[in-house]
């Protein structure tokens, strides 16, 4: 194994390699075409999450406490996309297979964090349909814009504090049977099973990472859509019945798509023998298509955003109508002013710093 930096102590080596070798997607075939699709992807979900931050940013209406909550999905959205797939395309695309120790352990730090902070924004959102629905008139005590920038807070502590232990106990690990890691970044599971010494620790805390992660958020999701289940039967008109469903259904949208893949993944890994190509691929989609999905989710499935937007582009039409006005009556009368006969001067005098 190339670049070993060996330690020697009494009775054990410690071995430490300078670079990983990331072994991904080495042998699918015609995997170039996929690179295209993931930079089409990432364009996509960079442009849809950056719009509706914009939107959530400009819309007045929008400055409450579950727009908050959208907001910060946008952003762990973008983020946790742009620590994964421009380092896929780099990586395999030109041929940077290679990457520090370091780096690696950095790289797997903020991907499992922002993965992380997407499930759980997706559980606080399911908290505030929550309170919504089954505590409608404390709904505004309850849910306030300090109390969500509190929770997101204290989601962005906990999860950078797990994570750092999480990552942080790879660094006890002997590596020195080979530095080849075979996943399309430095997955966590696939660098602890390189380890020569006792992995028991490490392969612990990737199961407990997998509960924390994947299995916790969707159960308590559940759990409290049972509870709002439970509510909507309760309502004695149809008509509230299905407008206090409406509110759900881009949560429960954005559920399905970043869930089921994961469960369904997991399930065909525990049941069916999977291709390796295959397992990447899919692994990989899981991460990547619902960050570009929630945003377009989002704007098409949510009447208080379609509304911002329309409001915020008939606000910029009469801006622009309004500039156009201006600038016209400010042409004509300084036509009248100077005389037809001296346009010319007259535009140079009254448009100089417009």
């Amino acid at each position: 194994m190339s670049s070993m930096q060996s330690n020697s102590s009494a009775n054990v080596t410690f071995v430490r390699p300078a670079t990983f070798f990331l072994n991904g997607f080495s042998n699918v075939p015609h995997v170039k075409y996929y690179y295209v699709f993931l930079s089409l992807v990432y364009v996509v979900t960079v442009l849809g999450n950056s719009f509706i931050m914009c939107i959530i940013y400009l819309a007045r209406k929008l400055h409450t406490a579950k727009y908050i909550g959208v907001f910060h999905l946008a952003f762990s959205d973008l983020c946790g996309s742009s620590a994964l797939i421009p380092n896929i395309i780099d990586t395999f695309l030109f041929g940077h297979h290679d990457i520090s120790y370091e780096v690696c352990f950095v790289s797997m730090f903020f991907i499992y964090h922002f993965m992380n902070l997407q499930s759980l924004t997706l559980l606080v959102l399911a908290y505030d349909r929550l309170v919504a629905i089954c505590f409608p008139l404390r709904y505004h005590a309850i849910v306030t814009k300090p109390a969500m920038f509190l929770i997101i807070g204290m989601m962005w502590i906990v999860s950078a504090t797990y994570f750092s232990v999480h990552v942080g106990l790879l660094t006890r690990l002997s590596i020195c049977s080979s530095n080849v890691v075979n996943s399309y970044f430095c997955d966590y599971g696939p660098v602890a099973r390189l380890a020569c010494n006792d992995n028991s620790l490490n392969l612990l805390m990737g199961k407990v990472c997998f509960g924390f992660l994947i299995c916790l958020p969707p159960v308590l999701i559940i759990v409290s859509y049972f509870c709002i289940a439970l509510a909507l039967l309760k309502i004695a008109h149809g008509v509230d019945r299905i407008k206090a469903i409406k509110t759900c259904t881009s949560h429960l949208i954005l559920v399905a798509v970043l869930y089921l893949p994961i469960v369904s993944n997991n399930i065909a890994a525990s049941t069916t023998p999977l291709h390796p190509n295959a397992r990447i691929i899919n692994n990989s989609l899981t991460q990547i298509i619902p960050p570009m999905l929630n945003p377009i989710i989002y704007t098409l499935k949510t009447e208080e955003v379609m509304q911002s937007i329309k409001e915020l582009y008939k606000r910029c039409k009469v801006n622009t109508t309004g500039e156009r006005n201006i600038k016209w009556n400010a042409r004509n009368n300084c036509s009248t002013c100077f005389g037809n006969d001296h346009r010319y001067y007259a535009n140079q005098i009254c448009f100089k710093g417009i």
